[in-house]
């Protein structure tokens, strides 16, 4: 079992022992399962409809000016001459799938695939050029 984790993603200097940080959730030592009234273990590549008409955005958490969504593409892109402008940085991760991001100004795309990641500076303008049409593309999106 782990004795100290990480207090959180923007102090990864900082160690504090792993059961304040649970309290009062128990850790099952044979999985590392947290179980507790107020934790739900789910999974991001699950729950996914069969019919995606529109990207799908879910927002799994938020606070201290942080929201984490999923989103969920297949054959979807922005719309022509749509560029996101947005008022927060974006970490995104793609989980499943492919993906290309034009940014404003820029001739080449970025080609994403599994396991890829960037940061997007706020205000930085971008679109989605393409996503895969024969599988779903999940990223996970953290705004900052």
């Amino acid at each position: 079992m782990l004795d100290f984790c990480y207090k959180d993603v923007f102090d990864m200097n900082t160690l504090v022992p792993f059961q304040m940080l649970f309290s009062p959730f128990q850790v099952n030592s044979h999985n590392n399962a947290y179980t507790g009234n107020r934790m739900i273990l789910k999974n991001i590549l699950h729950n996914i409809p069969d019919s995606l008409p529109g990207e799908l955005c879910e927002v799994i958490q938020t606070g201290n000016g942080v929201k984490i969504e999923r989103i969920v593409s297949k054959g979807h892109a922005s719309p022509e001459g749509f560029w996101y402008d947005q008022e927060s940085h974006e970490w995104v991760l793609l989980l499943k799938g492919g993906a290309t991001l034009l940014f404003e100004g820029k001739q080449n795309p970025i080609v994403l695939g599994p396991g890829d990641y960037l940061n997007i500076p706020a205000h930085t303008r971008h679109r989605v050029e393409w996503t895969d049409l024969n599988q779903e593309t999940v990223w996970l999106a953290i705004y900052y």
